[in-house]
């Protein structure tokens, strides 16, 4: 891992193509802003976690335990 000091403002780049800018410094968080290709996929770690916690928990679903649930969605 490499780990890098930047200052409010400063640009760090990676692979020449995706830009990361430090918007703002507040306490113990930091506001920053990612310009890259839009077929470069950015998601936070948190909701990566969700979703491959989701992915698995429905793949442990039976078939029939799924069709009830979907069918209780439709009636809602």
């Amino acid at each position: 891992m490499l780990i890098l000091s930047r200052k409010s403002g400063e640009t760090l780049l990676i692979n020449n193509e995706i830009e990361v800018k430090i918007i703002e410094i507040n306490g113990d968080k930091v506001k920053i802003g990612i310009q890259a290709p839009k077929d470069v996929k950015i998601l936070r770690q948190e909701l990566r976690q969700t979703m491959d916690s989701n992915k698995a928990s429905a793949t442990k679903m039976s078939p029939a335990k799924l069709r009830n649930m979907l069918s209780d969605i439709k009636k809602d």
